[in-house]
């Protein structure tokens, strides 16, 4: 069976009424690929308006990654309880539009010749806190709306079509930055959150859970907690914390190292950062397929050593005419990567009570997705220090530590997590 026939198998199903109504999950997924490939062509830009437009160092550029994935330290564990206690759909929405207006506020100054780095630095930072309470929230729906049976099916589905806009969306970025220049590429982000939020009004809200008088710092413990207790999800947070820090430096470098010692355009570095999108939507389609031939923790183990293997190619480019090479390691990285993300993801939805698991997955993001600012700034002092490519060579081998790191664990010793 195909993966659109298994699909619409789950959908027949949910029409007998085993779950909810499936349009509830193609319109949230609808919302999530409209915002997404908007974010996508942002990833590309956002540096690109510091380094073009704005004159910014390498530290700069760094800082504003930073910024932009700070919040899951500060905010990922109070965003667990607030997802508990307000209506999801309100929230999402809102936070949808926080981020049309934040981005919104780049190109609007361009155009007026106000706009300066502490703006692009302030905007970063506040689309980086309303992403972290809008991932918490969509974590937490995904289960509410996918039986447990389904769970691994519908987080492949997402987990492609996030693949796909990470594919298509530098791309997109590319040709707009070339057409338009880096600010005219916001505008299409901008847009994006809008039409969002358009989308997710039309899903039915959601009732807050029943509130029990426990404190939020209360509740904040209790899921980190279970987390840091549990022999299987500790390790696998640990893996995850460490491949977050390793991609965080390696989004941070591949700009300064593509455009600024590579030689590389805009459309160019497009393409190259498109790979990274085929290889995650590559590694989505096996998932399931390798995690069950091999083992759940087997897969994760092995399909990991083999994109730290292949990103050891990138460092190999030189030029544009070799630009290759880091496409194909950008592509395996990605491919071994997304395999663990999803079996990990599918594990925590399936394994946690129910009553914990935004404060489960809220746990797991702020230490793991915490990783993602402390990668961008160590990158960005590497290069500053040691230069580019002395920095992308130790970010390639480190890759390797993050799946040898699970093997040793009772992870390790399992064909299954279990």
């Amino acid at each position: 069976m195909s993966g659109t026939q298994a699909i619409q198998e789950h959908d027949r199903r949910d029409d007998e009424g085993e779950t909810s109504s499936p349009g509830v999950f193609w319109r949230f997924w609808a919302a999530a690929t409209v915002s997404g490939a908007g974010t996508a062509v942002t990833v590309l830009a956002l540096p690109l308006v510091a380094l073009t437009v704005l004159d910014a160092t390498a530290f700069q550029v760094a800082l504003l990654a930073a910024a932009g994935q700070v919040s899951w330290l500060l905010l990922s564990l109070p965003a667990g309880v607030l997802a508990q206690r307000v209506p999801l759909r309100r929230l999402q929405v809102t936070l949808d539009l926080v981020r049309f207006a934040a981005l919104g506020s780049l190109p609007l100054a361009w155009w007026i010749g106000t706009l300066t780095y502490p703006h692009l630095l302030f905007a970063a930072l506040v689309t980086g806190s309303a992403t972290v309470l809008f991932d918490i929230g969509n974590s937490t729906f995904l289960p509410a709306v996918v039986p447990a049976r389904q769970l691994a099916a519908r987080n492949s589905v997402m987990s492609g079509t996030h693949a796909v806009t990470d594919t298509g969306g530098p791309s997109l970025g590319g040709v707009l930055i070339g057409a338009t220049g880096p600010v005219g590429a916001i505008v299409v982000d901008a847009a994006s959150y809008l039409a969002s939020a358009v989308l997710l009004r039309t899903l039915p809200e959601s009732r807050p859970a029943p509130r029990t008088g426990e404190s939020a710092l209360r509740l904040m413990r209790a899921g980190w907690r279970y987390v840091t207790k549990h022999p299987v999800m500790r390790p696998c947070m640990i893996w995850a914390t460490a491949a977050n820090f390793l991609n965080a430096a390696l989004v941070t470098l591949t700009p300064l190292y593509l455009v600024r010692g590579a030689g590389l355009d805009s459309v160019q570095l497009g393409l190259v950062l498109a790979m990274d999108g085929v290889g995650a939507l590559a590694g989505a389609a096996v998932a399931v397929r390798v995690t069950t031939r091999l083992g759940t923790a087997r897969g994760i183990i092995l399909a990991d050593l083999t994109g730290g293997a292949l990103l050891l190619l990138a460092p190999l480019t030189t030029s544009a005419g070799d630009a290759y090479w880091f496409a194909l390691g950008n592509a395996g990285f990605a491919f071994g990567t997304v395999i663990g993300s999803i079996t990990t993801r599918t594990y925590r939805q399936t394994q946690s009570p129910p009553e914990l698991l935004s404060r489960v997955m809220a746990t797991v993001r702020f230490v793991s997705w915490g990783a993602l600012p402390l990668g961008a700034l160590t990158a960005g002092l590497l290069a500053t220090h040691f230069g580019a490519r002395t920095a992308l060579w130790t970010v390639c081998a480190a890759a390797l530590l993050p799946p040898l790191y699970l093997f040793s664990t009772k992870v390790g010793r399992h064909r299954d997590l279990i």
